[in-house]
């Protein structure tokens, strides 16, 4: 049972690790250095840039659900319109 707790809380520690590496890390820089604002600069950068991606993709994706409703509906008065003409003229 120990083991298995022990091998648990290892687990979720090298999860945590693994996780936040992809981040960079400007803590170890001192805070006057060019190489800090640089690094914080990019930092906002890239979050700048994947939230008005996420914003951007969202926005597609919301579009395009209402709108093929929409489409669908207009292809069918369409049809109907189409059909109603060919009626007509024989």
């Amino acid at each position: 049972m120990k083991i298995k707790l022990i091998l648990i809380i290892y687990l979720i520690s090298n999860i945590n690790n693994i996780s936040f590496s992809n981040e960079n890390n400007c803590q170890n820089l001192k805070k006057f250095s060019v190489e800090y604002v640089k690094c914080k600069a990019n930092l906002a950068k890239n979050k700048t840039i994947s939230a008005g991606k996420n914003f951007i993709d969202e926005t597609k994706d919301y579009q395009k659900k209402q709108w093929s409703n929409e489409k669908k509906k207009f292809i069918k008065t369409k049809e109907k319109i189409k059909d109603t003409k060919e009626k007509i003229l024989n």
